[in-house]
């Protein structure tokens, strides 16, 4: 093998977790090989043995502090299958209101906040004339978001505050001036606008998942059997705050999130074409969130090898983990120590580098999150989603299959949040309709002395980052074992047996960058995915304390 220089961005920043990246780099700076590796173990599973059934969505929300109710639901609803209750179609609906707005909250927080400065040279907006950056808008839209001229002044005032004071706070630590930045002044200011109002929106949009969940992060609200929030349901003040935040919502994503994301998809089109970010092809879909009794906002489906015409029906019988390349030995945690230059062990192909184990569908890795659901959903035919596809298409010049790069992951992400923030009032009316016609039901009744002592059960649900799976046994009435597939365990897997990689490394590989000492290109390809490792790896033991501890030797870090 040739001599290649080796980079380790450790910690990678801007996401949930602990997540460490090391790329080997050919003469021309070409990504060769990848390593991608979590860097704590996930104890959840642990914590939850012996606990009451009920008692499963407040533990396993616990997870994570953004991917809270999806964890919460998913939990409660493993168990409500292990004992076959049913719940009502009330209970239903808001659960699925909570998750879609929790969709719409996490796909703007991760455009803005966790991304967007991969694109966005900040010190350059500085540059920026203000009623340039007005025309610019229009663009992209017709009616762009707080689109003036003296807006676009007091955001460029505000900007160079931060810079002459020195302290740029959330801008902190960027590449500016790197090559790969390519924006004009305008662009970067007119972002960076929107960067801003973005933190309103994600504060305004928590309260409507508050709403019907009491709080959040960490709603109280789901349990066994359905949902306590009866009097919420059934208050038309509270109802109206809810679709109130809504249009608000799909007031920025229409006018700004979309029109934004079309621009940087125009700004970076060479990407596109270049094929950066493209992963082994193979996609996967559960479906969900039905509108009525006929059609549903996600179809299910699988593809493989970039094989767009063929979708292939989910089997969760086809899913296994693997832990080859993963610190386990079986099923116990058992970590190896770093090389003594610090870099990961892996050199060989039996090497452990990763708290995070292998998922395989059918023995091949998996990619899950907005783009499988937009693949899969429009080319199952589904006719909410389609026209959205074909306007975002249209408008950037784009094929379908442009959207499987780094650049189209957040195409799909846009254009899953300008589907959902249109259809969600269309769950808000079934719900008023049922009220109206006087069902009002919210819980199935059971009497827990009276179910099944051993019991088995699973639950499936699209979440904002993709595929979230769990799994309860449970005997005596308590949790004799518990598991978790999340988004990011598929998508953050390490490689297997056959030395297949994950989606993360593949993404990776054949990627150029520009200055190896600023890897800025890296950073673009894993943030696209909206890593959440806090879903994918915990460290403690049921009594709270510390297992082992592990000085990480940062050798490039933002």
């Amino acid at each position: 093998m040739p001599n290649r220089k080796k980079i380790v961005i450790d910690p990678i920043t801007r996401i949930e977790g602990h997540l460490r990246a090391e790329v080997e780099l050919d003469e021309n700076n070409v990504v060769k090989e990848a390593y991608v590796s979590g860097q704590l173990f996930r104890g959840i599973e642990i914590i939850l043995k012996n606990r009451d059934p009920r008692d499963a969505g407040l533990l396993a929300g616990r997870i994570c502090g953004v991917c809270t109710n999806v964890h919460f639901r998913a939990a409660i609803s493993a168990v409500e299958d292990a004992y076959g209750i049913t719940i009502t179609t009330n209970s239903d609906i808001i659960r699925d209101l909570m998750a879609l707005a929790l969709f719409l909250q996490d796909h703007v927080v991760h455009f803005y906040h966790l991304h967007l400065l991969d694109y966005v040279d900040v010190t350059k907006a500085l540059e920026a004339d203000p009623k340039l950056t007005s025309k610019t808008a229009h663009k992209y839209s017709t009616q762009p978001y707080r689109n003036s001229h003296a807006h676009y002044i007091a955001v460029k005032e505000k900007l160079k505050k931060f810079v002459d004071a020195g302290r740029l706070g959330l801008f902190s630590n960027g590449y500016w001036g790197h090559k790969a930045y390519t924006l004009t002044p305008e662009e970067n200011l007119l972002l960076l606008s929107h960067y801003l109002e973005a933190l309103k929106f994600q504060t305004d949009i928590s309260k409507a998942v508050a709403i019907f969940g009491s709080k959040t992060p960490h709603p109280q609200t789901i349990v066994v059997g359905g949902i306590t929030s009866v009097a919420d349901m059934l208050n038309p003040q509270r109802l109206n705050e809810f679709i109130f935040t809504m249009k608000e919502a799909k007031d920025f994503i229409d006018r700004a999130y979309l029109p934004d994301v079309k621009l940087i998809t125009k700004a970076y089109r060479d990407d596109i074409r270049a094929g950066y970010g493209r992963t082994a092809g193979n996609f996967l879909c559960v479906g969900g969130f039905p509108l009525d009794t006929e059609h549903q906002l996600f179809e299910e489906g699988i593809i493989f090898g970039h094989d767009l015409e063929s979708i292939y029906p989910f089997d969760e019988t086809k899913i296994t983990e693997k832990v080859d390349r993963a610190w386990y030995e079986g099923e116990e945690p058992h970590y190896t120590d770093l090389n003594e230059d610090g870099t990961l062990k892996t050199g060989k192909k039996d090497d452990k580098y990763s708290w995070i184990k292998a998922p395989r569908y059918e023995g091949k890795p998996m990619e899950c999150g907005p783009l499988a659901r937009v693949l899969v959903s429009y080319q199952k035919g589904n006719r909410f989603i389609k026209p959205f596809v074909d306007e975002f298409l249209e408008a950037c010049g784009l094929e379908l299959s442009d959207l499987t790069t780094t650049v189209g992951r957040n195409a799909a992400r846009a254009i899953e949040s300008a589907y959902i923030s249109e259809y969600i009032f269309k769950l808000v009316n079934n719900l008023i309709e049922n009220i109206k016609y006087y069902d009002t039901d919210t819980w199935s009744k059971y009497a827990f002395e009276e179910l099944p002592h051993q019991a088995k059960g699973r639950a499936f649900f699209e979440v904002p980052r993709g595929v979230l799976s769990h799994f309860v046994q449970i005997k005596d009435q308590k949790i004799a074992n518990y598991q978790v597939i999340a988004p990011t365990t598929w998508n953050a897997s390490p490689k297997d047996s056959e030395d297949q990689r994950g989606a993360y490394e593949e993404a990776l590989i054949g990627i150029r960058l520009e200055d190896p000492s600023q890897p800025l290109e890296v950073l673009r390809v894993l943030h696209a995915f909206d890593p959440c490792l806090a879903c994918a790896v915990h460290i403690i033991d049921t009594k709270g304390k510390a297992l082992s501890k592990y000085k990480i030797n940062s050798i490039c870090s933002i």
